[in-house]
């Protein structure tokens, strides 16, 4: 392990470049203090010019949206022969593709959200489904540019006819689910526990998550035990089914006024999880008796390829 050369790729162009680039130094930090050799690479689109020059043994990959959870950054580590972190080429493109994650899904049986793919254009022109709903963009994370439509909202949101909207023309319309946001992480091919997320103000947004104070983790979630342990074996379920690698994070809505499991229902599968001090991998991890610096270790020690 010692004198293992170690690129942590961070930053990047996307909407959740400042959440990257904290990760990315609270990552070098824990493993500077382990005894790896670091180098932290802000990734720009000369990134494969910068690793051969580099030639690390490992990269570990803590980017948040495109082009680190896309699929992309995966293809240009693999072309180059590097080991990375988390998960491969085709998982993660799936994984960032809620519709074709949902798709998945659906085929191994983890229950989803009812709704359907748009035009940003129809959706805000008309309630395309009963008030209270969910719009969000098919391709980003962190809620950038999601919306709660509710019984209040006389129209839909008119920020979807932007010029200058960056999320895509196609947008995803869903059912909203009321009740608790719950959260639980896959570290390899193990479930940690479930956490129960609540906002402080309004919907888990960007600011809920990355804000100190933004948000209340509930760790254990006060759940039904069945219900537990449904959302920790949907979890896994969903990581094995889009074939993902390394650690990931399952994010889950519960409306605990059905009935037995049945108000639970999986949103999507993060593949680069946020590593900062607020984040959650991090605090399930240390709930489980692992360290900040034990879990990043185990991440830099499973970097392969062919993910």
């Amino acid at each position: 392990m010692r004198g293992k050369h170690v690129a942590v790729l961070m930053g990047g162009w996307s909407a959740e470049r400042e959440v990257s680039l904290n990760s990315g130094k609270a990552c070098a930090n824990a493993l500077e203090g382990q005894g790896y050799r670091v180098t932290r690479v802000d990734v720009g689109r000369d990134i494969a010019q910068v690793l051969t020059a580099l030639k690390p043994d490992v990269a570990l990959n803590v980017l948040h949206g495109r082009p680190g959870e896309d699929g992309t950054l995966q293809g240009v580590l693999e072309i180059l022969g590097i080991p990375y972190s988390h998960s491969g080429v085709l998982a993660s493109s799936l994984a960032m593709k809620k519709d074709f994650a949902k798709a998945v899904f659906q085929t191994h049986g983890i229950p989803v959200p009812e709704g359907m793919v748009v035009s940003r254009f129809a959706a805000a022109k008309e309630h395309l489904l009963p008030r209270p709903y969910v719009l969000k963009p098919i391709s980003e994370g962190s809620s950038v540019g999601v919306f709660i439509v509710t019984e209040a909202h006389e129209h839909p949101p008119q920020e979807l006819f932007r010029d200058d909207w960056a999320f895509g023309d196609m947008i995803l319309c869903e059912k909203f689910i009321a009740g608790k946001e719950l959260t639980c992480a896959v570290l390899g091919d193990r479930a940690l526990d479930v956490i129960d997320i609540v906002p402080t103000s309004g919907f888990y947004d960007y600011d809920a998550k990355y804000v100190p104070g933004g948000s209340r983790h509930i760790l254990p979630a006060q759940i039904l035990p069945k219900v537990y342990q449904e959302a920790r074996r949907l979890a896994v379920a969903a990581h094995r089914a889009l074939g993902c690698r390394g650690v990931s994070r399952a994010d889950f809505r519960y409306d605990d006024r059905v009935e037995g499991t049945g108000g639970l229902v999986c949103l999507e599968v993060n593949t680069q999880p946020g590593m900062t001090e607020t984040s959650l991998v991090p605090e399930l991890a240390a709930h489980a008796g692992i360290s900040f610096g034990e879990l990043v270790k185990w991440m830099v020690e499973d970097a392969s390829l062919n993910r």
